[in-house]
């Protein structure tokens, strides 16, 4: 492991949520909210309404930004999304994981939440100095973000579905090249 559960998930959903905005986009609808909510349970407040479906859309290009952000750059975006909440940081432990960190109350907005929970996610990626686990896929034709969690920094792609196509493109230009 190269970060601490919370980090790690911290970065899936953000990582998740930036990707959901390519074509085709996958937050479209409270249903694709509650999708993103079973795969990454945020505890506290859920509104599941159409503002806070809105409020996690409008979301998506700052969290790309600050996951993207060459290291300094990171570090102010994530100061200046600190800055902008009112922090309440407490330990915690619960559905089956052990202690960490909430930095705000669980009755703030969801996207406030998300912000600020990809905020500290990245001050250990800024403190570790590991931003180049977060890149755009290498597929000429996607813009997605990529997180590399793997230990030998091999991840270039950010789905099965890019590699799958880059490797079977890769198989055929060799080939015609046989």
């Amino acid at each position: 492991m190269i970060f601490t559960d919370d980090t790690e998930e911290g970065l899936r959903a953000a990582v998740w949520l930036v990707n959901s905005a390519e074509d085709p986009d996958t937050l479209v609808d409270i249903e694709d909210e509650i999708a993103f909510l079973r795969e990454f349970p945020y505890t506290g407040r859920l509104d599941h309404d159409a503002e806070e479906l809105a409020s996690l859309r409008r979301l998506r290009p700052r969290l790309r930004a600050m996951l993207l952000a060459p290291r300094d750059e990171m570090a102010a975006l994530v100061n200046d999304a600190l800055a902008e909440s009112r922090l309440t940081p407490r330990l915690l432990r619960h559905d089956g994981a052990d202690w960490h960190l909430h930095a705000v109350a669980d009755d703030h907005p969801l996207a406030e939440r998300v912000l600020i929970e990809t905020a500290m996610a990245l001050i250990d990626v800024i403190r570790s100095d590991e931003g180049s686990r977060l890149t755009v896929c290498d597929d000429d034709t996607c813009q997605a973000v990529a997180l590399d969690l793997s230990r030998n920094r091999s991840k270039r792609y950010c789905s099965t579905t890019c590699a799958n196509r880059n490797a079977v493109a890769a198989y055929r230009a060799r080939r015609a090249g046989a």
